[in-house]
């Protein structure tokens, strides 16, 4: 108040002075006192002295400055501006907020990264066009939809306040870190004080909840290789992550043979496996959770990356409807098995198979495969069993697909066999201890409850996932779960690859299995009833062998609608009587008999 009595009095001196230097006596008493700065001064310099100081009263009467003022000017000529979408909006914070003790704390909240922000894969120079490599025409990636979708993640900002104002009050002081957006949950990271213990904060996992509306909220202390926690929020839409562009990146292009996507990160960055590694997977979750989706994304990842010549695939089925899509595709070492006692046989050929190749191994003087197929002419393919549903299989022959499963696991490894294994039943008379202990890369989609979790990874957090492919992966690599938004793909999708594959690759010829045909089991995956020697079939498979110019078992499989080891078998017959040559590895059997000549008894 006595500031503007000051600039009013001012201003009315001034206003006087510079009407009586100007009209000359016209401004009255107090006028001639300011007019005396005409003697000193002269006449033009008093008139401004006099207008500076006019203009210093009315700021001072008005308690304004020079600077705010132009600022106000500024705001009024320039045109109302939409603030981005992705920007928090301060009026959805109606209370006052607290005291600010420590600046910078708040001034890194304001630091909101948006991790990897979704990109697009990198854009195409040149149509895609399908590439070959060892004869096989690999399905170009325009099959697969590359569309990339953003989540809703809410006010960023308000939510910050509100974990951070929730853990104040339980006298936790901590400070806020970058907040990351992922394709389910958004992580807001903070640093707690010193002498805060970690217990205190995952004990409020529900008051959180409560407060910021959201459920269930899951809390990481600490993020690995990183000094913070992590509080991870429900987004309030997810986004779809898309299979097809995550396989468009460069580092899948150069990663290995059996490399696959799982998806994107919390972070979302892309997240890779490579089941040479692992080097055996379980997939485990409830009813809905995603598991056969992310079954799908494997198969459909090693079909793009290799050639039956490199990989072979061994599919178990016992639902029946999940793996029939891949029945025509060249990889498979016989149709996809779905009862259970031809895929005790699989197992038995699998193990058979297994030390036959450490016979090969052991006189190549090679330590695995790889370093076999380097040294070797003839290269051994990669073996793939995948079983869908491991709790059917163990519930009418427990002991023995236990047993069979433990031992694949504990030595196949070095051989090139491998064991992806999915259950929606994650109990323990399923995922028994032995099980568990040799197969040590798992996924854990959503599960019931905290029991169910402690089952699958022996720790909690499963009972936590949204479901829709959301996902908690260990393996050596990580010291702790990684959470994962799973790839998602298609039933249309994964029909357009199969189909490309089946139409464009040729019916490839039966690989000799470590350099034995009579290697297989009787009864591992085909009809053991019949006469295989009838005439009648033996005469048909003749036929198509001469009229085909070649002699596979996958051949006669097709051809024939029977199971592989009776097309071994009639192979192994024409190969007595002179028909056929013998199995040389992957090389094609001779055809010695032309077509006219076919009818031999």
């Amino acid at each position: 108040v006595v500031t503007s009595f000051l600039g009013a009095a001012l201003f009315i001196v001034s206003g006087l002075g510079l009407i009586d230097i100007i009209f000359e006596n016209k401004g009255g008493f107090l006028g001639r006192i300011m007019g005396l700065l005409e003697i000193p001064f002269g006449y033009t310099a008093s008139i401004i002295i006099s207008l500076v100081l006019l203009i210093a009263a009315v700021l001072i009467t008005f308690n304004a400055s020079i600077k705010f003022k132009k600022v106000e000017t500024e705001k009024l000529a320039e045109p109302a501006r939409e603030a981005p979408d992705n920007e928090p909006e301060e009026a959805a914070i109606t209370e006052p907020e607290p005291p600010i003790a420590n600046p910078a704390a708040v001034a890194k909240m304001d630091k909101i990264k948006i991790a990897d922000d979704f990109p697009m894969p990198p854009a195409r120079k040149s149509p895609v066009r399908a590439k070959t490599y060892a004869n096989y025409i690999v399905p170009p990636l325009t099959l697969l939809k590359t569309s990339v979708e953003k989540p809703t993640s809410g006010d960023l900002r308000a939510n910050a306040n509100i974990i951070k104002r929730t853990l104040e009050s339980f006298g936790i002081a901590v400070e806020m870190g970058e907040i990351n957006i992922g394709p389910k949950v958004t992580r807001y990271t903070l640093k707690p004080a010193e002498g805060v213990k970690i217990s205190k904060i995952l004990t409020l996992n529900q008051d959180l909840a409560l407060a910021l509306a959201a459920h269930p909220i899951r809390i990481e202390a600490p993020i690995p290789g990183k000094s913070l926690v992590g509080i991870e929020v429900p987004n309030k839409s997810a986004a779809v992550v898309r299979l097809g562009s995550l396989m468009a990146y460069p580092d899948f292009k150069e990663s290995g043979p059996l490399a696959f996507i799982l998806g994107r990160g919390v972070s979302g960055e892309p997240v890779m496996a490579d089941l040479e590694k692992m080097p055996h997977l379980m997939v485990a979750g409830s009813t809905g959770s995603g598991k056969s989706v992310s079954i799908h994304a494997l198969l459909v990842s090693l079909l793009y990356k290799n050639s039956p010549d490199t990989l072979r695939l061994a599919l178990i089925d016992p639902k029946r409807v999940e793996l029939s899509i891949y029945g025509g595709v060249p990889h498979l070492i016989s149709p996809v098995i779905t009862d259970g006692k031809k895929a005790i046989g699989l197992f038995r050929w699998t193990i058979k198979e297994m030390e036959h190749r450490y016979e090969i191994l052991l006189e190549a003087g090679a330590r695995d495969i790889g370093s076999y197929n380097q040294k070797s002419e003839t290269a051994l393919p990669y073996i793939v069993l995948v079983v869908d549903e491991l709790a059917d299989l163990m519930a009418a022959y427990g002991r023995e697909i236990e047993s069979s499963v433990v031992r694949l696991a504990q030595m196949a490894r070095a051989t090139g066999i491998h064991l992806v294994v999915s259950t929606q039943r994650p109990s323990v008379e399923v995922i028994t201890g032995l099980i568990k202990a040799n197969i040590t890369a798992r996924i854990a989609l959503q599960v019931a409850s905290q029991v169910d979790s402690r089952t699958i990874l022996d720790m909690a957090g499963a009972e936590k996932l949204l479901g829709g492919g959301d996902m908690l992966f260990i393996s050596s690599d990580f010291s702790k779960p990684k959470r994962i938004q799973g790839a998602y793909i298609s039933e249309e999708e994964i029909r357009s690859v199969a189909e490309f594959i089946e139409k464009n690759n040729d019916t490839v010829e039966e690989y000799s299995f470590s350099g034995d045909s009579g290697n297989s089991p009787v009864g591992f995956a085909g009809d053991s009833d019949g006469d295989e020697a009838s005439d009648e079939l033996f005469q048909e498979a003749v036929r198509v062998v001469t009229e085909s110019k070649k002699a596979s078992a996958s051949l006669l499989q097709r051809r024939l609608s029977i199971g592989y080891a009776r097309a071994a078998r009639l192979l192994d017959i024409m190969e007595g009587k002179g028909i056929i040559g013998p199995g040389e590895g992957a090389k094609p059997r001779e055809v010695f008999i032309n077509q006219e000549n076919s009818d031999i008894n």
